[in-house]
């Protein structure tokens, strides 16, 4: 019974459907070409008269008789080998699908092994890109509210615990203790905000881009001066080299990337200077910040992963507030833009860069 079961439930198997579709096709093939060589061969003894009535009568029974028996010898023939073939083709749809329900149960399955190169081969090499992709978005997302979780605990702690002690009298309020908890309200909110503006900037749309005509090089230098009451109290140079540009892009977006580049130089900068040059190159302009730091990671593209943190027993003994998340919103503004980030280290001198179109050639969504 369980092999009969298979064919009985064969609108259900693909493997069935298309072994019946076959047969069908080689019968009524076969079938009309052993009716016309039948009736050809019984039409000439006819007509010649090779053999008498009774003789002619036996010669049509005999190749009925060897027609069907041959055509039936045909379709098993052809259906086996049927068989075997689309078993073959099959068989990494089969792993497919194993692997789909793996997924829609919520685990991740190993990578479907195909060596095929047709339609076939080609899905399952999607298929294996799609669940790597999801796994690392999951992977993300964990580490994402881990870090989350930690970044807010550690304030909010602080927060409560001397609120709780002022509350109490434990403690007498002074002007050291009230900077230091607007200190510590102030990291949740820009924590916060750059999460939102994450959220934001990979929800974003083409059609949502604001688009206008600037000049670039004013832009850089309305930026670099928010930042100047920093730089004097930290004692930075700010070197600026830029080429003139008039830039057609999304204007807000520029100015972000800018104050996050900057921020993040200043923030994590060992040295007394910081360089911001601008070049126009092809189509695009490429826009640099550079400072002295510490030692970047061997795969230097994890410095735009959220949450990334070069050292962060470093960041507490500097009191370093950074949340790990401006480079990673400079990541998703560039690629909104259409253009490309990097990082270039050499002797601890690192390089941020992102390349602009000239003329806004907005990703596709």
């Amino acid at each position: 019974m369980s092999l009969i079961r298979p064919f009985l439930l064969w609108k259900q198997h693909v493997t069935w459907k298309l072994i019946v579709v076959n047969a069908l096709v080689m019968l009524i093939v076969i079938w009309l070409v052993g009716v016309s060589v039948k009736d050809f061969a019984c039409l000439l003894v006819a007509n010649y008269q090779l053999v008498g009535d009774e003789k002619n009568l036996f010669f049509n029974r005999t190749m009925q008789f060897y027609l069907i028996r041959a055509s039936l010898l045909a379709i098993v023939v052809a259906a086996v080998i049927h068989f075997v073939f689309i078993k073959h083709i099959l068989a990494p749809l089969k792993k497919l699908k194993q692997s789909t329900r793996q997924l829609m149960d919520g685990t991740y399955p190993e990578p479907v092994d195909v060596s095929s190169k047709d339609e076939i081969g080609e899905l399952a090499q999607h298929f294996n890109a799609m669940t790597l992709k999801l796994k690392q978005t999951e992977d993300n997302r964990k580490r994402m509210l881990g870090n989350v979780s930690h970044d807010l605990r550690t304030p909010l702690s602080n927060l409560n615990g001397y609120l709780e002690a002022l509350s109490n009298g434990v403690i007498a309020g002074d002007k050291e203790l009230y900077l230091s908890l607007l200190e510590e309200s102030q990291h949740i909110t820009r924590l916060v905000e750059q999460l939102h503006q994450l959220s934001v900037w990979e929800d974003r749309q083409a059609a949502s881009m604001v688009e206008s005509r600037f000049q670039i090089e004013e832009l850089i230098g309305r930026s670099a001066q928010f930042f100047q009451l920093e730089l004097h109290e930290k004692q930075i140079e700010l070197d600026i080299a830029v080429e003139p540009e008039m830039i057609v892009s999304d204007e807000d977006g520029i100015k972000q990337v800018l104050t996050n580049l900057l921020q993040n130089a200043i923030s994590y900068n060992t040295g007394r200077s910081i360089w911001i040059s601008g070049k126009a190159e092809a189509s695009n302009y490429r826009i640099t910040v550079s400072n002295i730091g510490e030692p970047l990671p061997e795969v230097q593209e994890q410095v735009f992963e959220r949450f990334f943190q070069t050292d962060p027993t470093r960041h507490r003994a500097h009191q370093i507030k950074g949340s790990g998340l401006g480079l990673a919103i400079v990541k998703e503004i560039a690629k909104k833009l259409g253009g490309s980030i990097g990082v270039d280290s050499c002797n601890n001198i690192h390089s941020f860069w992102i390349t602009i179109p000239r003329s806004r050639q907005v990703a596709p969504d």
